[in-house]
């Protein structure tokens, strides 16, 4: 799951734990996860696409994301993002999404 907060850009997946217990938080900018996850422990470069990752708790992934949503106050989203350089990828996407609920839809 892709999570793009104002602040944060966040790849969530279960990978890896036998119990289940743990999701792996990926993002691609340093402070991402620990935004979010302040005790998170992130770990850099461990040699795929995400630099930082981090096994964080399932309940608490649910329960941070629930947060963010219940604390949304804004009317448009891409306003709110205050890092420029964040906002223009933010944009990007928003961009190729809009490309793609234009094109006719394909089998």
């Amino acid at each position: 799951m892709w999570i793009f907060l104002t602040d944060s850009f966040l790849s969530v997946v279960d990978k890896g734990d036998p119990t289940g217990n743990t999701l792996l938080v990926r993002a691609r900018r340093h402070g991402d996860i620990e935004r979010v996850f302040t005790e998170a422990k992130v770990i850099e470069g461990a040699g795929t696409d995400y630099r930082y990752r981090a096994r964080i708790p399932r309940d608490q992934v649910a329960n941070a994301i629930a947060e963010s949503v219940r604390n949304i106050n804004y009317g448009n989203f891409k306003n709110q993002v205050a890092e420029n350089d964040r906002h223009d990828v933010y944009f990007e996407v928003w961009r190729a999404m809009n490309r793609f609920q234009e094109s006719p839809r394909r089998k």
